[in-house]
């Protein structure tokens, strides 16, 4: 169904739904939705207003099947201006991936002037028409706004708008880190692909934030890409409708996808 969310709870444990399939295989999940849950359940556990998670980054070293997955979450420091929170995915007893989180406090900057890129000047989302499939990502997993470039263009110049249309977890509803957390995958095949598709599987995502969305819309904005040999890193800088909260970096491996 169109609102099908991505997990639902059963006991203590999550189990993914149809509309967490990935791109590899048709019986393993998308790893936005494994790095979504788990950062879903460490702020869930450990997030407070006063604290920022200014940096997100998650190791996937398994492809999980649709099996029902716990997560564990083991803090590593609890301080006054810094915690680390850990967690794992694990099916069956076997670990699939893992996550660190570091939440930073709050404060104020200190005094003075320091350079920043400018916020860039696009369409907001509302002023773009949708694509003409209604479906939209990955046959309905998220919802886009193109706005220069294009997914595999050859050109540098690609930026486009996400945004989520189905729940992380049944019931449990977003947040701001959870929408961007989830999302902040794309940066991979947005800044891997190329005219002959997407050959590259990431194996990890760092998200650094400098504050939280406060819209809906993540704007994705390539800035890197490199391969050599079978390897490849990729980089986007994210932004809201208000302007730049961070970036999302990726490392990746070239693969091929297994056909049903």
């Amino acid at each position: 169904m169109s609102n099908e969310p991505f997990f639902r709870r059963v006991g203590e444990a999550y189990q993914p739904t149809p509309s967490s399939r990935g791109p590899w295989n048709p019986t393993s999940l998308h790893g936005r939705v494994v790095a979504g849950l788990l950062a879903h359940v460490i702020e869930q556990r450990f997030g407070e207003p006063a604290f920022l998670p200014a940096r997100f980054t998650i190791d996937m070293y398994r492809l999980p099947d649709l099996s029902a997955a716990e997560v564990t979450v083991t803090p590593i420091r609890e301080g006054g201006r810094i915690k680390v929170i850990d967690a794992e995915y694990i099916v069956a007893g076997v670990s699939m991936a893992r996550a660190t989180c570091v939440f930073l406090r709050k404060t104020e900057n200190p005094e003075g002037n320091v350079w920043s890129p400018p916020d860039w000047s696009v369409p907001l989302p509302k002023d773009i028409a949708p694509p003409e499939d209604a479906r939209q990502g990955m046959g309905g997993m998220w919802a886009t706004r193109s706005i220069s470039g294009g997914f595999g263009a050859p050109g540098g110049d690609k930026k486009l708008w996400m945004s989520e249309v189905r729940d992380l977890v049944e019931g449990e509803g977003w947040t701001p880190f959870g929408r961007v957390a989830v999302a902040a995958d794309f940066a991979s095949p947005f800044a891997n692909a190329g005219d002959k598709g997407l050959g590259w599987i990431n194996t990890d995502i760092t998200l650094y934030l400098h504050r939280l969305p406060v819209t809906e819309w993540i704007g994705f904005e390539v800035k890197n890409h490199g391969a050599t040999e079978g390897v490849a890193i990729g980089e986007c800088w994210l932004h809201d409708e208000q302007g730049a909260i961070g970036t999302s970096s990726v490392t990746a491996l070239a693969q091929r996808r297994r056909m049903s």
